[in-house]
């Protein structure tokens, strides 16, 4: 069986012992397929260059083995260090945090023209965007695109709405807006006081209708090359209707429902075209008792590990192998 090498793209700053890369690499350095596995992070300052002033220069790597382990200080990916010469690798996982931005997502694109690049930059960058839901209306509440505050008043005027700004994430800059009343986190504000102060300029919201089923909770389906791998249900801290854990939510083990088969169903095809191998797909209880598509993430999607233990399952390792079957297609289309 040949066998490939693999280029990991991190940012250990924000590690902790639960981050999903430790478990990845662990499984992944004992499939038949793998030659070796390099790291690179963003956290290392010998790495700026590359990272940060998008420079085609050295890459500096820690070769992954079977002592690669998370460590508090660091150490794991600050010492014995190699330059690697970039153009060797065959496959590229970028396992590092949102916001990605364009010019880094371009940059990336273009140094590893024709190279595997799981999840594809350009991929990132499109399905980033709140407003890639419009491709999915029908797995939807009723949403708009609101740009103009013309477009928000008439929004607002159907029902309560939510506003999510375009490239946000882990529920930061969320609104909801109930008749006269503007809910920003913990703040209320009058309507009007809220429309004045936006700028026409910087209006760049996908609006969506309340669900008054929120809190029975949000749930993060994880996906790999197509396969649903396992869900959680993130629910709301009392006296809140967000979800998010970084909110003050929490997660429990959950299961898919046929509605949220049909979900992925409907958007895995799309995604897979764009070079989306591994997302996470949330889902809310719509106003018909039915899960219904909330959001679409794709940049480094994590929980996958916990998912394991609590399924018994050895979810890792199958979406390891999920991830090599997705490399062999791509790598020949």
């Amino acid at each position: 069986m040949e066998k490939y090498k693999v280029l990991i793209l991190t940012d250990h700053t924000g590690h902790s012992k639960e981050n999903s890369l430790y478990a990845i690499v662990e499984k992944m350095l004992l499939h038949p397929m793998t030659q070796e596995i390099d790291i690179a992070s963003r956290g290392n300052a010998i790495n700026q260059n590359f990272f940060n002033q998008l420079a085609e220069a050295k890459l500096w790597i820690k070769k992954a083995d079977n002592n690669f382990v998370f460590s508090e200080n660091g150490q794991h990916l600050n010492e014995s260090l190699s330059i690697a010469t970039i153009t060797d690798y065959d496959l590229v996982w970028l396992r590092m945090p949102p916001p990605l931005g364009k010019p880094f997502l371009d940059f990336l694109e273009k140094v590893f023209e024709g190279k595997v690049i799981i999840n594809h930059p350009k991929g990132i960058h499109e399905t980033g965007s709140k407003e890639f839901l419009v491709n999915f209306q029908s797995c939807c509440p009723p949403m708009k695109v609101c740009r103009t505050k013309s477009d928000i008043i008439d929004f607002k005027s159907q029902f309560p709405i939510v506003l999510k700004p375009f490239r946000e994430y882990g529920g930061k800059g969320i609104v909801k807006i109930t008749g006269d009343e503007v809910s920003l986190g913990k703040e209320i504000i009058p309507f009007d006081t809220f429309i004045e102060n936006l700028r026409d300029d910087e209006i760049e919201y996908l609006g969506v209708k309340f669900l008054k089923n929120v809190a029975q909770g949000d749930k993060r389906i994880i996906v790999v090359n197509g396969k649903i791998m396992g869900a959680s249900l993130r629910m709301p801290p009392e006296n809140s209707w967000l979800c998010n854990v970084s909110m003050g939510g929490k997660a429990v083990p959950a299961k898919v429902d046929e509605a949220e088969q049909k979900i992925v169903a409907a958007i895995d095809p799309v995604l897979s075209k764009m070079g989306i191998a591994m997302y996470g797909v949330d889902t809310l209880v719509g106003d018909d008792g039915q899960r219904i598509l909330s959001e679409i993430n794709t940049t480094s999607i994590g929980g996958l590990p916990q998912m394991a233990i609590q399924q018994n399952q050895p979810l890792v390792k199958e979406a390891i192998d999920l991830i090599w079957q997705f490399f062999l297609i791509k790598s020949v289309s």
